[in-house]
């Protein structure tokens, strides 16, 4: 019993001495484009993302090709939920409509649904940020023909610090988001 509180206690003044992670926030990029919507409303499923992109904990490429980061610099939110909402988001402006992530948040089914499905999200050593994958549009609410979309986007970034990491990364989101609204748009 006695060794249980002394690894307690230990545990807590570990815990205690430890400095907090910095964290850092995606803020989604606006986007001039305005398109008329062919649907009433989308649903963003959650973002599937690679291990890699779905941790805490900011990934960069480093030189000889491998994946690293920092424990001491965090996403400010988890970035499967981040992405999903900066998406809806962004849109949802475009579209001048209902767009809402996954749990569907209104009454009803949606138009249709969005599913992304991401293969590569990463700071690279070049100093390019990469996204790619496949989004994919069904029609749940209305006859809407079912589509598969592959992307490849390359942003490029000032360095590798973590602000240029940020904003690449919201400009790669932002031509995402004007892709998938032109699938939606007349």
């Amino acid at each position: 019993m006695m060794l249980k509180k002394i690894a307690f206690l230990a545990l807590t003044v570990m815990a205690a001495c430890s400095s907090p992670a910095d964290r850092l926030a995606l803020t989604a990029a606006p986007s001039s484009l305005e398109l008329r919507p062919l649907v009433r409303s989308a649903m963003v499923r959650t973002v599937s993302l690679p291990t890699y992109a779905a941790a805490e904990e900011i990934a960069v490429e480093s030189p000889s090709g491998l994946i690293s980061a920092n424990a001491n610099i965090l996403w400010a939110d988890d970035p499967q939920r981040a992405v999903t909402l900066a998406l809806s988001d962004t849109l949802g402006d475009i579209l001048n409509t209902d767009v809402g992530p996954d749990p569907w948040p209104f009454v009803g089914l949606p138009d249709v649904a969005i599913d992304i499905r991401v293969t590569q999200m990463l700071a690279g050593a070049d100093g390019m940020f990469r996204l790619s994958g496949q989004f994919f549009v069904g029609g749940d609410g209305i006859n809407f023909p079912n589509s598969a979309h592959r992307f490849a986007i390359t942003q490029p970034m000032a360095d590798l610090g973590l602000s240029s990491i940020a904003n690449a990364q919201a400009a790669a989101l932002l031509v995402l988001s004007e892709d998938i609204a032109r699938t939606l748009a007349r």
